[in-house]
Order: C-alpha cells, then structure tokens, then sequence
C-alpha cells in the first residue's frame, strides 16, 4: 500500500538513537506488554506540533495511521482523531468514537491510552450512558481495561466520581502492574477534588487492594497518613 503524504513526513523526523530508548522504555521486548511495538523514534511534543498542521485530517487518514505498525504514527492518529472530535458535529463525534472503540487492539500501549481515552471515550459518555465502560473492564484485553479506567479521568474533571469508584471495584482484582498503577492514579485524582471520597474507598479496600494501586492512590497523603495505611493501621 502506498504510504500517505502525512507517513512520508512522519518518517523523514524518524530518529534511530531515540527509537532504541522508547523501545526499552515501553516494554517491547519478548513477553512484555509491549511485545513486537516499533518505533520510528520521534518524541511526543514534535507530533503534538504537526498534528496541529494537519488539523482537518478526516477520518480516513486516522483509520490508516491507527493501523500502522509503528507506534508514533498511532499516536499520530490519535491526536488528530482529538482534533477531529473537537469540532465535530454529532454524526462526525459518532463516528470518531466508533472508530476508537473499534480500534482498540491497536491503542495498545499505556501512552496511547492516557493521551485520549478522557478527551474521546470519557468525553462521547459524558451525557450518554456508561455501560460500554464496565463491558471494558471486565475484558480480556489489557489496554481496554486501562481505557475503561483512564477514560473516567473526563468524570473525575466534572466532579463526577461513581464510575471512577466503580471500575476501580471491578478492577480491585485485575492481575497485571499496568491495571493497578491506573486505578491508583485515578483514586488519587478523585482524591484531589474529594478526599473524603477516595479515604471512604480506601478504608472499605485498601487491605485487599494491589500494593502498587495503594500506593499510587495515597501518593499526596501526607507521611504519617501514608503509613497507616501502608501498614494496615488506619
């Protein structure tokens, strides 16, 4: 397949040097989460910048760059789809939406999800039914998992906490690091806006919950409070 104009520009700023860091960086070796992902070696700020220059980028080019084997040109797509979503109408907003959650198999890394789940899946649900993000977390899918989470980020911003709470039940469970350092993160950014929230949480789970997923959600809390909880004294 011929590679379009915005890939051609894309692999002219290719760097080896830096690919060679963000392939050890993101996992990529055999049997981590990474497993496989390439990399073109191009940092995130200089895609933030040309994907500005190609704002009106429809969804045909996304749906291609989404596909790319390499990890840059996903993140790419991405960020125009954000764009795309931005100044959609709401049969455009529809259809954004349904190309994401229909390419989800290739938002496969920690990054891709973080930097789009809240602003497209969180943003589409914010006046729409939620179920879609309970099916996610209970999927046999790393990264939907950690899209159904991350994608609450857009709720915690609102002030908006139920589905937060729930998921993070659902994902008390979950097996893998990744899963525990994002319920922890989204814990702590519910706690930021109500600490009285996430502590009530935190008391009825933090005995059974994943060390890491403790840690990350009392990261703010001031040393004394951290122990207790640490040490099962609260």
């Amino acid at each position: 397949m011929a590679l379009l104009p915005i890939q051609k520009e894309l692999r002219g700023l290719a760097s080896p040097e830096v690919a060679h860091i963000q392939q050890s960086f993101f996992k990529t070796g055999k049997g981590q989460y990474g497993e496989g992902d390439v990399f073109l070696g191009i940092k995130v700020p200089v895609l933030r910048v040309l994907a500005k220059q190609h704002r009106d980028a429809g969804l045909d080019t996304v749906a291609v760059l989404l596909d790319s084997r390499y990890h840059e040109e996903r993140v790419f797509a991405l960020l125009l789809l954000m764009q795309f979503y931005q100044r959609a109408d709401d049969a455009g907003k529809q259809a954004a939406f349904d190309l994401y959650l229909g390419s989800t198999h290739r938002i496969n890394n920690w990054d891709l999800v973080d930097i789009s789940a809240p602003h497209i899946v969180g943003r589409h649900l914010e006046d729409r039914p939620r179920k879609v993000l309970q099916r996610m977390a209970k999927s046999a899918s790393l990264w939907e998992r950690r899209i159904a989470i991350i994608a609450t980020f857009h709720f915690i911003r609102l002030n908006d906490f139920a589905d937060t709470l729930q998921i993070a039940r659902t994902l008390l469970r979950d097996e893998h690091d990744l899963m525990h350092k994002a319920v922890g993160w989204m814990l702590r950014e519910v706690g930021k806006r109500d600490l009285s929230t996430e502590e009530a949480f935190l008391k009825a789970h933090y005995q059974s919950m994943p060390r890491t997923m403790l840690r990350y959600a009392i990261e703010r809390f001031p040393e004394q409070k951290r122990k207790n909880y640490l040490h099962g004294k609260v």
